[in-house]
């Protein structure tokens, strides 16, 4: 992969916008790439939106995705979506937080991997790397809830790409 990849992670506080951005950029590392991480948190400890930059491809001179250029926007609060609907390029894909039905999850906390979960089903990172990622990121208490989310997420995903 040559060209760099762009996803936006966005939310409110408490939410794991931050984490969700933290498995993504360990994955995309995992995998070989070369990543860069950005987070604005503003006031996030109170429930204030949470952004988070994710870049990776061969070489990434830049943490920050600039306006109108994230190839991926996955949001975890609905009232994110339209708010940062701007930093998506044309034809960039939105993961809104009713992409996945929070009924198939076991724990409605782990939306967060769900969605990344779809994600990884339009990018070149194996899946072994993203559940490393995740063990990595979480107590091993929670490992299984969150490994059972992110296959949800990547089924709706692998369903919703089908003509």
């Amino acid at each position: 992969m040559s060209r760099v990849v762009n996803v936006v992670v966005a939310g409110l506080g408490g939410q794991g916008a931050i984490k969700a951005s933290d498995i993504l950029a360990d994955a995309a590392c995992r995998a070989g790439h070369d990543v860069k991480k950005a987070e604005i948190h503003g006031m996030s400890q109170r429930g204030g939106s949470v952004t988070s930059d994710v870049r990776f491809g061969e070489k990434v001179l830049s943490p920050m995705v600039p306006r109108g250029e994230a190839d991926f926007l996955v949001v975890l609060d609905p009232d994110q979506v339209e708010v940062n609907r701007p930093v998506l390029r044309d034809g960039g894909l939105v993961f809104g937080p009713d992409f996945v039905d929070e009924k198939t999850l076991t724990n409605r906390k782990s939306l967060n991997v769900a969605l990344l979960g779809a994600l990884s089903h339009h990018l070149d990172i194996p899946e072994a790397s993203w559940l490393e990622a995740v063990r990595a990121a979480l107590p091993e208490r929670l490992h299984d809830v969150n490994e059972k989310a992110f296959r949800v997420g990547r089924a709706t995903a692998a369903r919703a790409a089908k003509p």
